[in-house]
């Protein structure tokens, strides 16, 4: 594995809850927002135009709402492969599939993220880069390349449990060339809040702002624009300095609010 990307993946990463998410449009109900909040510096700006890969889509009667930005980005799940019946054809990035690569497929991240794959049941790892959509199985959370299968130990099973971990973006350059691998930074140490919920109505965001600080609570809310029309003002209460005390306290939140989850700043 090269020694920057070997690095990048060594640093520790934001673990942010992502369920999939059904927004339709903006509507009087207020809704929970998964889109992660504002970066830090060295985490990509979310793009003003949204490129179509990134642009909600149905797959088998369910709609997906890929996320802006990939930064900060753990999950655990099954992980499986898919091969010679697709190999050859248009991945959703417009490449063409080629399943000796290292590549995957993925529901929510941004194409081109790098991602570092960790079987948990063998611990081997293989950094991959996401340029299809999929996989629309119940339960599974990548698809990998025949290639990655191999390397991560998996062809034969056919499934097994992993950490998938972003890494950063490989960078395509606007003259053409290779692509330039850009790492996220370490996110493990930093200002964390707890985000209780995104609004359509500004007063209401503001009256749970309020009784977060009766509570004696340092809250905040900020507005966030999805960039279709759509805005959503965003309430979050003060968790900590740690990634672990952030983690504590969404927990702590989530049986009054369930879809709590920690942003950093």
């Amino acid at each position: 594995m090269p020694a920057k990307l070997r690095k990048a993946y060594l640093l520790p990463l934001l673990l942010l809850s992502l369920p999939l998410l059904t927004l339709p449009g903006c509507g009087t109900k207020e809704l929970p927002s998964y889109y992660p909040p504002p970066a830090r510096p060295a985490c990509p700006s979310i793009p003003g135009r949204v490129p179509p890969t990134q642009r909600p889509y149905t797959v088998n009667g369910k709609t997906y709402y890929p996320l802006p930005s990939a930064c900060g980005y753990v999950e655990r799940g099954i992980a499986s492969w898919y091969g010679p019946r697709f190999h050859g054809k248009m991945t959703s990035d417009g490449e063409v599939y080629n399943m000796y690569g290292l590549t995957a497929a993925h529901k929510l991240l941004p194409m081109n993220t790098m991602v570092l794959v960790k079987n948990l049941d063998n611990h081997r790892e293989a950094v991959l880069r996401v340029n299809d959509r999929g996989p629309f199985v119940k339960d599974r959370i990548i698809d990998l390349s025949l290639g990655a299968a191999r390397a991560l130990g998996l062809e034969a099973p056919g499934t097994a449990h992993v950490m998938v971990t972003a890494l950063g973006e490989a960078k395509r350059p606007a003259g053409g060339g290779a692509p330039r691998f850009v790492a996220y930074q370490n996110l493990s140490e930093g200002e964390f809040f707890v985000q209780l919920g995104a609004f359509t109505s500004r007063e209401n965001a503001e009256r749970l702002k309020a009784e977060m600080q009766g509570r004696g609570l340092k809250a905040m809310s900020e507005v966030y624009d999805r960039g279709d029309g759509c805005r959503f003002y965003r309430v979050q209460v003060w968790a900590g300095r740690t990634l672990d005390q952030a983690r504590m306290a969404a927990r702590s939140w989530e049986a009054r609010y369930p879809n709590a989850f920690v942003v950093a700043r």
